[in-house]
C-alpha cells in the first residue's frame, strides 16, 4: 500500500473513533446545532423583518438565513477542535494511546480535520433543510452547495481551534479566545448586517476566513453567482486553510510528541 493511501486509511480510523463516541449522545449533540439557528431565525429574522424592511431586495429573515449556516460551521469546527481536542489530548489521553499504534501525529491531525469537515457538512445540510422548510431561502436549489461550503469553511475555523489548543495552559483560557477572537468574527463578518465596501470593518474582515465563507453561502443562498467574487472568496478560504492548517499542524505535532 502506498504511503498517501496508508495515511488516509489510518486517519479514517481517527474519524471512526470520533463518530463512535459522538453517536452515543447523537440527539443531544445535534439538537443545539439545529435548534439554535431556528430560534435565531424566529426571534431575529422573522421578529425583526417587519421593522427592518428589505436589505438589497431581501427580507431580513432571508438576509440572515445563510449566515446561520456559516455560524453552524464556525461553532462546530471551533468547539470541536479547541475544547474537544484539548480534552482528548489532556484529560482522556486518547492521542497517547493512538501513538502506540501505527497512527502518528500526521494521521491524527488529518483525521481531526476530516472529522470536522464531515460534521460541519452534515450540520450545514441540516440547518439548510430547516431554513428551506421555513421558506426563507430565496434559492432552495443551493442546498447541495451548503455541505461543501460549510465543510470548507470549517477547516480554517478548526485550525484556529487547534492553534488555541496548542497554546492555552488550561481549559478555562478558551473563554478568552472565544471572547476576543471568535465572538468578534461571528458578530462583525456580515452575518447580521451588510458591510459597507471599502469601510475599515470591510477591510479588516478580509483577514477572517469566516467572512469569506459567509459570502459564499450568501451568494449561493440568494441565487447570485458573480464568478470573480466567488473565485476570490473561494481562493481566500483555501489560502487560510493551507496557512492556518500548516501552522496548527506544526504546533500540535510538538504537543503530541512531547
Amino acid at each position: 500500500m502506498n504511503e498517501p493511501l496508508a495515511t488516509l486509511k489510518l486517519s479514517w480510523h481517527v474519524v471512526v473513533r470520533n463518530w463512535v463516541v459522538y453517536r452515543k449522545d447523537f440527539l443531544a449533540n445535534i439538537s443545539p446545532t439545529l435548534a439554535d439557528p431556528a430560534l435565531m431565525m424566529a426571534s431575529l429574522g422573522m421578529g425583526l423583518s417587519p421593522f427592518i424592511g428589505q436589505i438589497n431586495g431581501l427580507s431580513y429573515a432571508q438576509y440572515l438565513a445563510p449566515g446561520m449556516i456559516a455560524t453552524t460551521a464556525l461553532f462546530t469546527a471551533f468547539f470541536e477542535s479547541s475544547y474537544g481536542f484539548y480534552i482528548r489530548l489532556t484529560f482522556e489521553s486518547i492521542f497517547k494511546a493512538m501513538l502506540t499504534t501505527p497512527i502518528g501525529p500526521r494521521e491524527i491531525m488529518l483525521g481531526e480535520f476530516l472529522w470536522v469537515f464531515i460534521r460541519a457538512a452534515i450540520m450545514a445540510t441540516g440547518v439548510g433543510l430547516v431554513l428551506a422548510c421555513m421558506g426563507i431561502l430565496p434559492n432552495p436549489w443551493a442546498l447541495p452547495l451548503f455541505p461543501l461550503i460549510g465543510g470548507l469553511l470549517s477547516l480554517p475555523c478548526a485550525a484556529i481551534g487547534l492553534l488555541a489548543a496548542a497554546k492555552v495552559r488550561n481549559i478555562n483560557q478558551f473563554q478568552t479566545v472565544y471572547s476576543f477572537l471568535i465572538a468578534p468574527i461571528y458578530f462583525l463578518s456580515g452575518v447580521f448586517f451588510p458591510l459597507q465596501e471599502n469601510s475599515l470593518l470591510w477591510v479588516l474582515v478580509q483577514f477572517s476566513p469566516f467572512y469569506h465563507g459567509v459570502r459564499l453561502l450568501q451568494l449561493s443562498a440568494w441565487g447570485q453567482f458573480p464568478v470573480l467574487e466567488i473565485l476570490i472568496h473561494l481562493g481566500a478560504l483555501l489560502l487560510f486553510t493551507l496557512l492556518l492548517g500548516f501552522l496548527s499542524f506544526r504546533l500540535i505535532q510538538r504537543k503530541l510528541v512531547n
